[in-house]
């Protein structure tokens, strides 16, 4: 795992000695993606400058070293990331004439590129990457991101110079950026708490898709990136020719590959663990390590002292079970709430999903032990877990019949009385209701129904599931709401069935723009790398083939993972109610963040930055303070805005 910055600016517009010390500011801003090595690449005649940082992990040896050129010199590559079938695509190349100086991934990459040119390499690579490399022979230069997003990669136009860089701060490192804000990117945020692909925070910049190749041939081009991998076509194919073994046959095959998968990602020069929740996911991924390990593998785990947000006492006994080296820390409200100012450094684009706190802690603790974790990320939207899927079905299944009109009618009927109303009703009758029930705010909850209720399509039902702000351009000053891959039919794939549908929204967008995101950022805030085996291209082509029934059943998600799972791990270890990764947000902007949230939200300041008309929020903040409302999700995501432009001064 490293960090790449650098830039294709016009030919000897700069000296050589000029373009080094530019593109290596640029790398030192994002140190800690590298803080291992550092190196840069410049050629004044072309105009192109690469940068790198590097934390090793595979041949830590100088033979590692990036920039790297590849062995007929007509390649130079700065590369972020890990090739999982390095060493099989090494034993395709050997026969070619292809010889190693080392055994690095990067080294096999460059002779890929040289065997079967960008495109076709590039479709070989199994693993996380993003990567910029020039072409000395066609003065080309092409950036790549992998299939779903792991890896990041910004780029953009500054002046006369083509820039790009695997975050945001090595990019403002560029001499004369001075880009402004992209307003339609706050109204995403506000929306879906994360700026989605391909837009970013400033204007003029990007992120590059995943599954993406970007050709640059002159810095003033604007080249649109071409896609070498397709997850609908992934996605169609598993509708045409789904897998008819039987249900033992399935679950053979995917405990192989998922075992498979897991030994690529285990390949390492450095310490490695893994986080360990105790739920399916993180709990599946440990038992595939311990399987194929002859000492125990080391799992981290933190738990909170508030019961309903701690998972470790679960973590602990699959530990125990597995016979893992297990290590656990309890952190306080205090720890949380100090890790709220290091947020805008992390996500230097505003980034509102709060469950990016204890996932930095546990990236924090997991570091003082090993450089390499894994993770069970992704299970969720490959088997069919999150709750979204089960609340969703059920209330299409329920209203899809319905004319709008009746539609409308109904959900009219659900908000005749205003939600503070309500929560007062339901405050009422809390002491007789479950301990379960008596903090759920009964007129929220009806009036989040009404909107779904309402939704005339299935699109607009799952936008309503997965928005805060429904109408973010009424509170964004000069701000659109852009259209993304959720509100536009035209890429969708041939798939009927809504719960399918809503699988595949959610990893073309909420799982590269906020899980991975997150999980990015937290891990290399502290120079952790973190893996994740269940994002293995032939594990996704082959979750596609699985029928919805090894998906979904009897009210539950992720049945394959489970039955592989309890092939290793007793069932009451593992069933139980799916507990959040989060905070007690809501409670604190109360009481601890009072006073901070109150500075970032004041009527003044919002009119001074004139970004928000401070109306809508005022509104929020007060009811919220008041108690007849929880608007902690809406409040989070313009806090968040708030504390990265105060970051940005």
């Amino acid at each position: 795992m490293c960090g790449i910055a650098g830039y294709f600016t016009l030919p000897r517009s700069r000296t050589s000695t000029q373009m080094t010390a530019e593109v290596t500011r640029m790398t030192d801003a994002i140190v800690k993606r590298g803080p291992d090595d550092s190196g840069a690449w410049t050629d004044a005649e072309t105009g192109i400058a690469l940068g790198h940082r590097r934390l090793s992990i595979l041949d830590l040896s100088p033979l590692g070293h990036q920039p790297m050129t590849g062995a007929d010199g007509r390649y130079v590559l700065v590369f972020n990331g890990e090739i999982y079938n390095f060493q099989k695509l090494r034993a395709e190349l050997e026969p070619q004439g292809h010889t190693w100086r080392g055994h690095s991934d990067t080294e096999v990459m460059l002779a890929a590129f040289q065997q079967w040119g960008v495109l076709e390499a590039t479709k070989r690579f199994n693993g996380m990457f993003a990567f910029a490399l020039w072409d000395r022979q066609e003065r080309v230069l092409h950036l790549g991101r992998d299939r779903l997003g792991e890896k990041p990669l910004y780029y953009g136009w500054s002046g006369d110079s083509f820039v790009f860089g695997s975050e945001l701060k090595a990019v403002r490192e560029f001499p004369g950026f001075a880009a402004g804000i992209n307003r339609d990117a706050i109204c995403s945020q506000l929306r879906f708490s994360y700026v989605p692909d391909p837009l970013c925070i400033y204007e003029g910049f990007y992120k590059l898709p995943p599954a993406s190749l970007l050709s640059v041939k002159t810095p003033a081009e604007k080249p649109v990136p071409v896609t070498y991998w397709s997850l609908r076509q992934v996605i169609e194919r598993g509708v045409d020719d789904p897998f008819t073994g039987t249900e033992t046959e399935a679950v053979d095959t995917f405990e192989a590959m998922l075992k498979e998968a897991v030994g690529m990602r285990m390949v390492s020069d450095v310490p490695l663990g893994a986080f360990l929740s105790g739920g399916v996911d993180s709990s599946l991924i440990v038992a595939m390590m311990q399987a194929q390990s002859a000492r125990p593998v080391r799992t981290f785990t933190i738990g909170f002292d508030v019961p309903e947000y701690n998972e470790a006492e679960f973590a602990k006994a699959v530990a125990v079970h597995l016979k893992t080296d297990h290590t656990e820390m309890y952190v306080t409200g205090q720890d949380a709430l100090d890790t709220i100012p290091l947020l805008p450094g992390l996500y230097d684009e505003p980034f509102s999903d709060y469950s990016q706190i204890p996932t930095y802690l546990v990236c924090k603790m997991a570091r003082e032990h090993v450089t390499v974790a894994l993770s069970g990320d992704a299970g969720d939207e490959l088997f069919g877990g999150y709750e979204r899927y089960f609340v969703g079905r059920n209330l299409w299944d329920k209203f899809a019949w319905m004319p709008p009109g009746m539609k409308r009618a109904a959900a009219g009927a659900l908000t005749l009385l205003p939600p503070q109303v309500l929560n007062s009703i339901g405050g009422m009758t809390r002491p007789v209701l479950p301990k379960r029930l008596r903090h759920v705010p009964f007129g929220d909850k009806l009036h989040k129904l009404a909107e779904v209720v309402a939704a005339p399509g299935m699109e607009t039902l799952y936008l309503n599931l997965m928005s805060h702000w429904k109408q973010p351009e009424q509170v964004v000053i000069g701000g659109q709401d852009p259209q993304t891959s959720i509100t536009n039919r035209d890429g969708w794939p041939r798939v009927t069935d809504f719960t399918h549908r809503m699988m595949h929204l959610d990893m073309e967008n909420y799982l590269p723009g906020d899980i991975l995101t997150k999980v990015d950022r937290a891990a290399m805030g502290v120079s952790l790398e973190g893996r994740i085996p269940l994002l293995d291209t032939d594990l996704i082509e082959f979750a596609w083939r699985v029928p919805f029934s090894m998906k979904v059943r009897d009210g539950k998600g992720k049945w394959l993972m489970r039955e592989t799972l309890y092939r290793h791990v007793p069932k009451a270890l593992i069933d139980r109610p799916k507990r959040g990764f989060g905070v007690p947000m809501e409670h604190w902007l109360r009481d601890e963040l009072r006073d901070w949230a109150e500075e970032l939200l004041s009527e003044t300041r919002l009119k001074r930055e004139g970004y928000f008309h401070p109306g809508p929020i005022r509104q929020k903040w007060k009811e919220h303070l008041g108690g007849t409302r929880n608007w902690h999700f809406y409040l989070w995501d313009v806090l968040m805005f708030q504390a990265w432009l105060a970051g940005m001064k």
